[in-house]
């Protein structure tokens, strides 16, 4: 295991290094694509996809570039994913805490560095930070945004300070925004970075996709039957929460059509549609740059925001640590310096997006600019056998408008995974992902496992601590207050 102390001198020496090689080539475009609520497993490549999930172009980036099959957000929700994928810091330092409140002012974003070495810049798409600001951010030549999460269809888009009411479907239109970007953007290289609202809840395809899957046999998870198995050991709040607002057992509703109240069967079907219909659109993208002769010269990045679950566990949602709302899919292209097929099974996360870009596109970071968490992982994507990370953190903070899911914290290796949650009245969590990859049997109560347990619980409290990530104050489940001194041991 890699002393953290270690880690980082050795982490800084790799983002100088490549610098130093990088910096004398011919700046290389970026193409960064970026979509909402996507699950890591939902890639037709992937052996656990659905038999009928179709995403050829997702399947295209992975067979040209690099597959990060272990990738996770640190917080699994929109706006502090978002913030920490833009600043590669985790949630407690950048503050961006709820899909509410506002970046705060002093707040540093990547693309801020690659316009000032040059590069120019495009936004497009679901910002969401700052849930009713639509505004233009700093960093960016071109913005088109839209106010906090979206709408599928006929929205209307903040274009450089203009309102501008666009028919359409969202992927679509957005698509269609970038292509006369990239069309009529200047000779300089380009940071181009596209949020699609898809594949969020309410899941709506492009009408032409609609009912594509409607008869296609569903692979119900193994931890969704309401069995003593899938939930004896777990937290109460667990427990609970599958018949709560994100529960399958109680559905909110949707703007569906044909059932006001959606079923499982057509939440399922209908969110696979709307993969299948942005993976067409990235598609799109995809020939724009092979016939203007901009592929070889342009970084594609694939992403999305955090995951979601599906049925596992009862609920159909995000928010918790379980590996369907932590994990996410991560891809990246880069013809000339990635080799086509690589897979990184090493565990990456959403925080360290900034550097790798950054260090792939030659770039420093100004000596004022705030720290980052998060390191390159772009000697991995070359296939280069460097030191690495042997764990990630996760953070969760409790929100008012969605009280079911508590205050969280964790700590996953690549065998095991605690979970901490905020509140005297509920048990944590240890699960042994070897074993047991669906987290099914909660082991925290286990007495053959009460070591381990508190070897990484000990572990989880430290680093928070030494790194202030404790000292976030929100007001918790029963109004308690979050405590340093009262959580670290």
């Amino acid at each position: 295991m890699i002393a953290m102390s270690r880690f980082l001198v050795v982490a800084g020496f790799w983002l100088s290094a490549g610098l130093a090689t990088f910096a004398a080539d011919k700046p290389r475009n970026i193409l960064f694509i970026l979509s909402d609520d996507h699950r890591w497993d939902f890639m037709s490549f992937m052996p656990e996809a659905p038999k009928f999930l179709e995403t050829p172009n997702l399947d295209r980036l992975a067979k040209e570039g690099a597959h990060l099959r272990n990738a996770f957000c640190s917080t699994s929700l929109c706006s502090p994913s978002r913030a920490s994928i833009l600043t590669g810091q985790y949630m407690h330092h950048h503050g961006v805490v709820d899909n509410q409140r506002p970046e705060p002012a002093a707040i540093r974003y990547f693309p801020e560095y690659l316009r000032a070495a040059g590069y120019e810049t495009a936004f497009l798409g679901k910002w969401h930070m700052g849930e009713d600001s639509d505004n233009p951010r700093k960093g960016f030549d071109y913005w088109a945004g839209f106010r906090g999460q979206g709408h599928y269809f006929d929205d209307t888009y903040n274009i450089n300070g203009e309102h501008k009411k666009i028919d359409g479907y969202s992927s679509d239109v957005l698509t269609d925004l970038a292509l006369d970007w990239l069309k009529h953007r200047g000779d300089k290289p380009f940071f181009c970075e596209l949020c699609y609202k898809a594949p969020h809840y309410p899941f709506e395809p492009a009408p032409r996709n609609k009912g594509r899957y409607e008869k296609a046999p569903i692979p119900y998870p193994e931890t969704m039957a309401n069995t003593e198995e899938n939930y004896l050991t777990q937290p109460r709040w667990v427990r609970e929460r599958r018949f709560g607002i994100h529960g399958v057992d109680h559905m909110e509703t949707g703007r569906f059509d044909h059932d006001p109240v959606p079923s499982f069967e057509d939440l399922y079907h209908r969110y696979s549609e709307t993969v299948f219909s942005m993976d067409e659109n990235i598609g799109r993208l995809l020939k724009y740059l092979d016939n203007t002769g901009l592929r070889d010269s342009t970084i594609v990045v694939y992403m999305a925001d955090n995951g979601f679950e599906l049925g596992e566990h009862g609920f159909y949602d995000k928010r918790d640590a379980f590996e369907t709302s932590m994990r996410v899919p991560m891809l990246l292209r880069a013809p000339g310096a990635v080799k086509p097929g690589t897979v990184v099974t090493k565990m990456v996360q959403n925080i360290d997006i900034a550097p790798t870009l950054l260090e792939a596109a030659g770039v420093t970071v100004p000596a004022d600019a705030p720290k980052m968490d998060g390191y390159s992982f772009w000697p991995l994507v070359q296939g280069r056998d460097v030191p690495w990370r042997d764990h990630i953190l996760y953070e969760y903070y409790w929100e008012r408008n969605f009280p079911a899911t508590p205050t969280t914290f964790a700590i996953r290796t690549d065998r095991w995974k605690y979970v901490y949650t905020h509140g005297l009245w509920d048990r944590d969590g240890l699960y042994d992902l070897e074993t047991d990859p669906v987290e099914r049997h909660n082991l925290i109560d286990v007495p053959a496992f009460r070591e381990q347990g508190g070897k990484l619980r000990g572990q989880l409290f430290d680093e928070l601590d030494k790194s202030g990530g404790l000292r976030i104050t929100i007001a918790p489940p029963a109004g308690e207050v979050l405590d340093d001194r009262k959580l670290s041991r």
